[in-house]
């Protein structure tokens, strides 16, 4: 078994069809056929169904295909960082990211992460959260903060807090008249705006589901792409779009409500490959530790991570 029979294989399972992995590898599709079936006969299983159309993955094409990735993408990385190193070029951290983290704690724990480690160049991937378990997996970043819970065995994911979701509401809107915190059956049969649109599961599945347990029925659900067009929609009175606290937005035509409701919750949480303890992965998390401490407005002291809890810290400490 080599590398290149694993990235024939990837491609193979990635594209379901052999003439689009033959032409996206620039092979002819006879020696990619010969490679997979010499794969298979060394493995002793078979790891394609080829008379389904498209091509589909056997139980154990499917376990190779998580192998495969990650084998490859460590590769990659190997290859980069040994070349980094012989031309004496910086240590590199990638890091992927939901945007509603941006209007969190993640700017500040960034210029951190620089003023601890100006020697590393620090490179950021905007994704959706489950594309984040890929990239991790596949070696295009190396640590991710998201917004839903996975359940890969080969990433660590680690709950930093559990924020509190608001309600924004165009200034026209009778619930726009209070600043109290809005009950959450007043959302019921109002035309609800979510995002991220295609991305499933995702924050737009957070809040469908959170109101489904409170037994509330929108009027009608329009799905965007980005907050910025959710709140934009709101100002334009196309409904209201239930957001994290934190990305509340400066803008003179839209009012925003926390909800009151504990279950109105949405998850940050940190991901890494697991049993990556590389130096500046153990870094992030000892600055978010201390950001803790610090009581940064985006940690929530009743939900300790457990590298918080390894290192000490507990509720009564936080200041």
């Amino acid at each position: 078994m080599d590398l290149r029979q694993l990235r024939y294989f990837v491609a193979v399972a990635r594209e379901r069809n052999f003439t689009r992995a033959a032409e996206q590898l620039h092979i002819a599709q006879p020696p990619l056929s010969r490679q997979i079936q010499l794969l298979e006969q060394e493995l002793g299983v078979a790891l394609l169904l080829r008379n389904s159309r498209p091509v589909q993955l056997t139980d154990a094409g499917r376990l190779f295909y998580e192998q495969a990735i990650q084998i490859l993408g460590r590769v990659e990385q190997m290859q980069a960082a040994t070349k980094r190193v012989g031309l004496h070029q910086r240590s590199v951290l990638s890091i992927g990211f939901v945007a509603s983290t941006l209007y969190g704690g993640l700017p500040t724990l960034m210029r951190m992460l620089r003023e601890c480690a100006p020697e590393l160049d620090i490179q950021v991937l905007e994704l959706m959260s489950m594309q984040q378990i890929e990239a991790l997996k596949e070696g295009r970043i190396d640590i991710g903060f998201g917004r839903v819970h996975h359940s890969d065995p080969n990433v660590a994911g680690i709950l930093l807090r559990e924020e509190r979701l608001a309600v924004a509401l165009p200034m026209g809107s009778p619930m726009a008249q209070s600043s109290a915190l809005l009950p959450i059956q007043q959302l019921h049969r109002q035309k609800l705006i979510v995002y991220p649109k295609d991305s499933h599961p995702g924050f737009a599945d957070q809040v469908l589901n959170i109101l489904h347990a409170h037994e509330i029925q929108p009027s009608e659900v329009l799905e965007v792409r980005e907050i910025q067009t959710a709140l934009g929609l709101v100002a334009a009175e196309f409904g209201v779009c239930v957001i994290p606290s934190s990305a509340r937005q400066s803008r003179n035509d839209v009012c925003y409500r926390t909800i009151d409701s504990d279950r109105a919750v949405s998850p940050v949480i940190l991901n890494h490959r697991v049993n990556d303890k590389s130096k500046y992965i153990m870094l992030v998390e000892q600055l978010i530790t201390e950001m803790y401490v610090k009581q940064q407005s985006w940690l929530d002291t009743h939900n300790l991570p457990t590298f918080a809890k390894r290192d000490g810290v507990k509720p009564e400490d936080v200041k």
